[in-house]
């Protein structure tokens, strides 16, 4: 498929540059790779497949990319036990049952009160209907797709292939455009050879010390350069440790902006070592952490 072609390549997007620099606009850094596998999936019409670990960035791209191309953001949480009808669609039948009584109360007729009961008054949206109805074309998230089941993961192949949905009371559903599609997963399971064959792929890792502190300084532009590094120095330690939860970037934000906000502009202040819970998530990790805090201050 050609650029001239591509259904999902928004006309603001010439290229994969113009691509970083809408997405750094909206403060999200990104590498060479990470712009130009997004822009391909855009311009050829393919959904784009995020894996990596949890916390680095990867639902972040779906926003940043709606923000860039301003449009709107459809996010579909997956989770085991998530079906085709909390997906798709749902009849409103409180609503429904209440017009019943009315039309029955005012004499109205039958066979029109029952064509009247399925168009869009009572037609309740879920993420993936909303996201083949709406216009312009949105951004499509599915995050954490890894979590949901397999069965799951197969309808959903097929609406990514059709672009349509048939519902019995109403009709056919097709997308004009089809939506911008960002899938996540964070290797829960693995997902189907099918799935992966549909999508572009992009492996989003911990970032290193020069990508964390560019986030730091894009999200935080009021952050102390000095203190920017030391974090980012710190969490390029911190993540070689064996621990319950390696912190992402978003815990490295958190921590951040707690520090920020307690006045501490280095780590060797004492105060640091009390905000750790923005940053580990286990008991464990912040006493071997709050140790190494208070070793460096000792050095």
């Amino acid at each position: 498929m050609s650029r001239e072609t591509a259904p999902n390549r928004p006309a603001a997007v010439a290229d994969p540059r113009a691509l970083g620099a809408a997405l750094a606009a909206q403060g999200y850094v990104g590498d060479t790779e990470l712009t130009t596998t997004l822009y391909l999936a855009l311009a050829l019409g393919r959904p784009l497949l995020v894996e990596g670990p949890a916390g680095v960035g990867k639902t972040e791209i779906a926003r940043a990319l709606a923000a860039a191309v301003d449009t709107r953001l459809i996010r579909l949480q997956c989770y085991e036990g998530l079906d085709a009808a909390a997906a798709l669609y749902d009849w409103d039948y409180p609503r429904q049952l209440l017009e019943i009584r009315l039309a029955e109360a005012a004499g109205a007729d039958a066979g029109e009160l029952r064509r009247g009961l399925y168009d869009d008054a009572f037609l309740l949206e879920r993420p993936l209907l909303a996201a083949l109805r709406a216009e312009p074309p949105p951004v499509l998230l599915i995050d954490e797709l890894d979590r949901a089941d397999e069965a799951f993961e197969s309808f959903l192949l097929e609406i990514l292939s059709d672009w349509q949905i048939s519902i019995p009371e109403y009709g056919t559903v097709v997308a004009s455009t089809p939506p911008m599609v960002v899938i996540t997963g964070n290797r829960t399971r693995a997902l189907a050879e099918a799935t992966r064959r549909r999508c572009l792929y992009l492996w989003l890792d911990y970032p290193d010390r020069a990508k964390e502190i560019a986030v730091l300084q894009a999200r935080l532009p009021d952050i102390d350069t000095a203190l920017a590094e030391s974090i980012a120095d710190f969490l390029a330690w911190a993540r070689r440790q064996e621990l319950a939860k390696t912190p992402g970037l978003a815990e490295t934000l958190d921590w951040a902006a707690a520090l920020i906000e307690l006045g501490a502009a280095k780590l060797d202040d004492p105060v640091a070592a009390t905000t750790l819970g923005a940053l580990f998530k286990d008991g464990a990790d912040i006493r071997t952490m709050r140790k190494r805090l208070a070793d460096d201050r000792r050095a």
